[in-house]
This record gives C-alpha cells, structure tokens and sequence, in this order.
C-alpha cells in the first residue's frame, strides 16, 4: 500500500511517500504557497511520486496536517458569526472570567474583548430555559427563534453559533434551532455548543462552539477545494485530515468541526518524535519542533502523551475544550527576526520573515537579520548542503544585515550572532521549562527529540541549557510531521458529564453511561468502514476533589465497573495529584466530573524504516573548516568536520564540534559531545563527553 502523508508549515511543505509493501520511503520538501497551499502541495506530490517512479494514482490514502484553522484564529480572519443563545447570556462570551493572559498588568489586550468572535450586534437571545438536570424549565420560544436566524440571515453572517445554558445535558433545545438554521438558512455553517464541547463551563463551552463557526466556513471550503485537486490529481483516493487528539478524521467530520484541527500539524510532529524516541528506547520524551517561524514543545511520558486541560488549553488566548494533545508553540524559529526594540533591548522573535521574503540569506528580498543568517554567519549552515544542495543560499547578505544589527548593538558581527543564537536558544528552553519543571517533571529524566528543519541545528545547545543528557535525531528530522500523519488511527472521542461521587457512586447509571458512549464510538467507526474486531476503545475520566475548580485526568478499566475497580479510579487520582500538586487529601470525596471515551480503528503505517548503509566513517566526511562556538562564556572558532548524514554508516560515531548535513535539516555538534548512528538510523547524540578509552578507539579507526 502506498501512502503520503503531507504537513503544510509556514514555510516549507513536507512530504513523505511510503510504500509499506516494499518497506521504502522518499521525502521531499517545498516552499510553501501562501495564497494557496494547495498548489505547492500538489507540485510537491508530482515531484515525490515522480520520484518514487510512480503516478499520483497510486496512492491509496493521503494524511494531510493543516495550518488553515489555527491561521485563521491566530490572524483574526474567520468568518462573520452570529450567536443565538438563552435570553440573559448573551454577554458571557465578552465577560470571560478572572483569567487573563498577563496577570498583573492594567495594560493588556484581553482576546476575547479585543478580538470577539461574535460581534455583540450579532449575538440575538431567545427565551427557553435548561435546568441543571437537562429540565426544560422554559419551552424554547420558537418564533423568537425563527426571528433571530431571519435577521442574522439579513445581516450575512456566514456561520451561525447556537449555544444555550444547560445544554451539555439536554441538547433538545440546539437540535431544534439548528434544524430551522438550516431550513431558513442552509447556506449558513451551523455549530450547536452540545455537538463540540458537551461540558459544564458556558464561557469555555460557548467560546469553543464560536471557534468552530469562526473558522468552519475557510476550514470547509479549503477541504472542499484540496479534495477537489486531489481527485484531479490522483483520482478516487481517501482523504484524512490530523486532529489535534493525534488521531486522523474523514475528510467530512474534519470539515464540520474543524475546532478539532486547531493544532493538526503539531500534534503530527508530537507523533512522530514520540515514534523517533521509542525506537531508540526511550518512553520519557520531549518533542522540540523548531521550523521556519515557530517552535513547538510537546511531553511524552511512560503513559503516552500528555493532553491538554481546562486549566491551559488555551490557542491565541482563548479556552479551546476539545480534546487535544497539550502542545506549546511560542514564535521562535529560522524565520525569527533579530532586532533592538524601542528600549534599547536585543530582541529575536516572535515576529518571523517567512517563508517570503525569509530571511536575507535566502536572496528574496528580506532585510533583517534573521535566526537562519545568524547560522550562516557562525558557519553553521554551509551554502553547498541547504536543503540538500537545491536551494541556492547568498552568504554575503547574511553578513550584511547582521553587520547592520551588530552596528546597531556596539557589537562584533560574530558576537551579534551568537547573541541571536544564545536568546532564541533561551526563548525555546524557557518553553520547554513551561512544559516540564512548571508541570512536575524533571527534565533531566528526559532525552530531546529534535525535529523540523531547523531544531537538530539547536536542540543539543538547548538541551545543555536544560540539563538533558540526550538528544536524539530521527532519521528525517526535516519531515517528522510529516512521518507521523503514517504513525497513527483514525480516532474520535465523546465526552459526557457525570458527577459520581465516591461517597455514593450509582454504578448502574455509570455502567449504563459507559456502555452507550462506546456503542456511539464504535457506530462512528463501523461507518468509516471498521469491523467491531479491529475497533479499541479506551477509557479516561475528568476526576476532582468536591469543591475544585478544575480536574485531572485518570484512566477507567474496561469492563464492568465494580466498587474495585471505581477504587483503583480513586487511588490513580489521588496518585495524580500528588504528582501535580506535591500533596492529596484520600479522605476527601472525589467527584468524577466527565467521562471520555476514545475509539480507534487502525490506518495502514509505515511501521519500519530502511536502516543506514554500512561502510567507513570517512566517506561521510565532507571538510573540515572553522566554526564559532561559545564554551564556558567564550565565543571561540573551532575546527569542525563536517559530514553527510546519509552515507553515516550504523554505529559511526561522531565527536564534536561537527556539522551534519542532510537534505531536510543540519544537525550542530557543540564541542564536547558526541553522537553514534544506531541501527534504527537515528542519531544519538551524549551531552557529556566520551569516555577517554572509546574515544581513542574510534580516532584509531577512523583513521
């Protein structure tokens, strides 16, 4: 079977070809088509299969990882929304709650006032009433309703957002609105807030649903359109979309909650840097995926990765409440503009030059100095081997402006370089010490996975910032997410609210609650076309003390729930807490909130990858030459050898400073450390240096 899987980045598009058959794999990258990603896309697909000496119609599934709802809210450029919700509430979206992005400043821009999702002149109420049980206290007044659909109608809203109180329990009341939206209106994209987020919160649950109808409209019509290309293209092939749960969806449910989808692309690389480190043996990981304009910092542990909750899971400052793996993205990439700001601070980043004009070494016309020319100053990047050689790379204009910004700071050029290094190096550890020290895990317990075109260039530097004895390159670290659209399932999750009480757990009600929630998963994916054997389901539940405000997540046994095994649900939540918080109180009522249940069904993977060449170090090695480094707070030149990764034979060891070039990334060895290629064909790099005896021996062969 072949397969591709696609990630569009801001800068480049990655793409992986696999044929799972012959156990073979091509990538290829290119520039990213901003106005229409599709068209790079699908340049990108002719060149891999022309590569692979293949014709687009032979591949049986594309996996696709998209920006285009992230980029939508992040630039404000969603649809117009018009809200209908229960007479009263129609302010909750504008109050929010005491929470805000910067905590103790009296000069902030709070999201959701600054930029509302729905303007309040587009926000109409209607009378009916939800009690706290799912009772209809107040019959839903269906001529108000009628009313406020014709007048959104007449003011051109393109999505309609139907959210009222109470209706996580009962969603009658949506159903019904919902069905006139699209009887009066059926053009409308229509959203109702039980569909998305069946959870108690209204400003949480109400947010989210706006989200979906902010950018439902751009999602759907950019899947519509790339269907449509790919069916040109390719002919009748299955088309999946990456959620940010780290599982795939059809292209039809991708397209009606694209909420979902918010964090699609990065919850591939998380995928596909935890496949990386599990075939080097390690469970306890940290994804480190540095690209053109961002950074994205992702936790996998024993249990697997590490979700996102109601307390942080928040995209551009907004509570998003689906289920997503917990992945913290902060602007610091290649693309990353260095600059002195208006206090006379050195800054780099979060603005970012792109993919066009990108930074000035690119030769397309940027101006500033950015993270890339910083590179290619210290000689780090070598204009022979960017991009394996296909893409030209102008060294003088790197020069320039870092010259430029080197005047403007009283600095040497080559310091202002590695000045630009040492602060986007500490914007990136200060994101992962966000994820790790802030959340309870000590660091030093983890190795680094280092992916994206440029995070092999910074993670070791990183990582000895951190403490983090490891860090492992994949293979292709260039196209990791890219890979890992071909590591995972096709998945869903239903979520319901269930308030048991350990004190008086109904079991009856429990059981029968589980047992429906699996039947829906499992009729979801039986129409995706999996038979009941091949379906697994797993069973996670929202736990927290009578009076919290916000809960942890815990595991469910499968089977029939009994007063055992609801203990060992208690127990792992009192384990949790002591993980998180330092204590637990077990003789506390523990009240389990909501009920997750996830179901997957199995997508073709590429399950193994060909493993390096054999032969001798030195037909890897390219030259050696000069290349700055700080050690011990001096900026120095070092001699520095540098190799092509691909003709690395397996256990080649390799001690720094070296440089490794290969067609997706560069992969920077400080001094005083070392890396052996394993047979897995990842690279392992030590941050510690090699004992005294194997170095000798490995000169000894070399030379």
């Amino acid at each position: 079977m072949k397969l591709i899987g696609v990630d569009i980045g801001g800068t480049f598009t990655d793409l992986i070809l696999a044929d799972t058959a012959q156990q073979q794999i091509w990538i290829h990258k290119v520039p990213t088509t901003v106005h229409d990603p599709s068209l790079g896309m699908v340049d990108g697909i002719q060149a891999i299969c022309q590569m692979a000496g293949i014709t687009p119609e032979h591949i049986d599934h594309f996996l696709h990882g998209t920006t285009v709802a992230t980029n939508a809210l992040l630039t404000h450029e969603g649809a117009r929304v018009g809200m209908i919700t229960t007479q009263g509430y129609r302010d909750i979206v504008h109050i929010g709650r005491h929470q805000r992005p910067q905590h103790y400043s009296i000069m902030q821009d709070i999201p959701w006032q600054t930029y509302p999702l729905v303007m309040r002149r587009d926000r109409h109420v209607v009378t009916e009433r939800l009690g706290p049980k799912g009772e209809v206290l107040t019959e839903l007044n269906e001529a108000e309703a009628r009313e406020a659909i014709e007048a959104l109608k007449e003011k051109g809203v393109e999505a309609i957002a139907i959210c009222f109180l109470n209706s996580y329990i009962n969603d009658s009341h949506e159903a019904k609105v919902a069905a006139m939206v699209k009887e009066i209106y059926p053009e409308a994209f229509v959203t109702t807030s039980a569909s998305i987020f069946p959870q108690f919160r209204e400003f949480e649950r109400f947010t989210t649903a706006l989200i979906n109808a902010f950018v439902g409209p751009k999602v759907k019509s950019y899947v519509d359109h790339l269907w449509q290309r790919l069916k040109e293209l390719a002919g009748d092939l299955e088309l999946h979309i990456m959620r940010s749960n780290g599982g795939v969806a059809t292209a039809e449910v991708a397209a009606q909650e694209p909420v979902t989808l918010l964090l699609s692309g990065l919850a591939a690389g998380v995928l596909g840097g935890a496949a990386t480190g599990n075939l080097s043996g390690r469970q306890k990981l940290i994804t480190f995926d540095m690209g053109g304009t961002s950074t994205d910092i992702g936790i996998v542990t024993e249990d697997g990765f590490v979700e996102g909750t109601a307390r942080d899971t928040w995209i551009a400052g907004y509570p998003v409440m689906v289920p997503m793996i917990d992945v913290h993205t902060i602007g610091a990439g290649g693309g990353s503009i260095a600059y002195v700001d208006a206090g006379g601070a050195f800054r780099v980043g979060p603005k970012s030059a792109g993919a066009a004009p990108g930074p000035a070494c690119y030769g397309k016309g940027g101006l500033q100095a950015a993270v890339t020319d910083a590179n290619v100053v210290l000689n780090r990047i070598d204009p022979a081997h960017f991009l394996g050689g296909e893409m030209d790379i102008y060294p003088d204009n790197a020069f320039q402006v870092m010259q430029d910004l080197a005047d403007s700071l009283g600095l040497d050029i080559y310091e202002a370089a590695a000045g630009v290094i040492t602060i986007v190096n500490n914007n990136m550890a200060n994101a992962i010490r966000s994820r790790t020290i802030q959340k309870g895990h000590d660091p030093r317990q983890f190795a680094l996975v280092a992916l994206g075109g440029a995070g092999p260039l910074h993670a070791v530097e990183v990582a000895q910032s951190m403490g983090i004895p490891e860090v492992i390159v994949p293979r292709y670290p260039g196209i990791t997410s890219a890979m890992g659209l071909l590591t995972t399932d096709l998945k869903y999750d239903l979520i319901q609210n269930e308030f048991l009480l350990s004190s008086e757990p109904n079991l009856g009600k429990f059981n029968h609650d589980l047992r429906l929630l699996e039947e829906q998963v499992r009729e979801q994916l039986r129409s995706d076309g999996f038979n009941d054997d091949e379906i697994t389901l797993e069973r996670l539940a929202d736990c927290r003390y009578v009076g919290q405000g916000y809960e942890l997540r815990v595991s469910v046994p499968m089977g029939e729930i009994d007063e055992e095994k609801l203990g060992q649900v208690w127990q792992q939540f009192h384990d949790r807490h002591t993980v998180e918080y330092g204590h637990a109180f077990p003789q506390n009522t523990v009240e389990l909130v909501t009920l997750r249940i996830t179901g997957k069904g199995p997508m073709p993977k590429l399950s193994e990858l060909p493993t390096p060449g054999t032969g001798e170090l030195e037909q890897a090695w390219l030259k050696t030459t000069e290349t700055y480094f700080r050690v011990n707070g001096q900026l120095e030149k070092y001699s520095t050898n540098f190799f092509e990764r691909d003709r690395l034979p397996v256990n080649a060891q390799i001690e720094g400073p070296a440089v490794i070039f290969q067609k997706d990334s560069t992969t920077l060895l400080p001094p005083h450390t070392w890396a052996i290629v394993q047979a897995n064909g990842n690279l392992l790099i030590h941050l510690e240096p090699q004992p005294v005896e194997e170095k000798r021996m490995v000169m000894e062969a070399v030379l």
